[in-house]
């Protein structure tokens, strides 16, 4: 089970977001993802609570920031339910999508476990509705996935998988890369994996 501490920053200007404090591992119905989120202030500002089936669907989606909330999971598309501060107003959005993401590294692994890509395979479209900071507002992206790579590296541990992903936002067309070891992201715009307790898990 990895564990271990992303640190979130601006992808454009480098300014500290948070500390994601994480524990992942394959489970009975797939993959599950919490984590805990520090402020660069030191005061806890979030939560993560992500569980996929074997498809790499989710079936349990649960998020905390600046006090609010969102529960989703895969129905009809993907559906949720994001309540305000005050805990009085819960608004319910549906959308025809593939799953959803946001800034926590897990919706990365999470993306991939859905397109199951292979390396020097076509670029595959998929439909995700983000979640922005501070205040969890839905938003519907499409976005296209490519493996341009999967290589070993030798480790104390044995070889690491290192899958590398050239994601393209296709409204805007800006790409980047995202670099993968089983279910831990190695690299990705915004996000640094400062440390990891135990080698990544493989997937079979």
């Amino acid at each position: 089970m990895p564990r271990g501490r992303y640190s979130l920053h601006d992808p454009h200007d480098h300014t500290p977001l948070a500390e994601e404090h994480f524990q992942c591992a394959p489970g009975p119905s797939g993959w599950r993802y919490v984590s805990q989120l520090t402020a660069p202030s030191g005061e806890h500002s979030g939560s993560v609570d992500l569980t996929l089936d074997e498809l790499g669907r989710p079936l349990r989606l649960e998020l905390h920031a600046a006090s609010w909330q969102v529960r989703g999971a895969a129905l009809d598309g993907v559906t949720w339910v994001r309540t305000d501060p005050s805990g009085t107003h819960a608004t319910e959005g549906n959308v025809a999508a593939h799953a959803f993401t946001g800034t926590s590294p897990a919706f990365l692994i999470a993306t991939t476990r859905l397109l199951r890509l292979t390396p020097s395979g076509p670029a595959t479209r998929v439909r995700l509705v983000v979640f922005t900071d501070p205040v969890l507002a839905p938003r519907t992206v499409d976005q296209s996935w490519a493996l341009l790579k999967r290589e070993a590296h030798a480790t104390d541990n044995g070889p690491l998988t290192v899958e590398e992903y050239q994601v393209t936002a296709l409204d805007t067309g800006e790409q980047h890369t995202v670099h993968i070891a089983g279910d831990v992201v190695l690299a990705a715009p915004g996000i640094e994996l400062e440390n990891l307790d135990s080698p990544p898990s493989v997937f079979t």
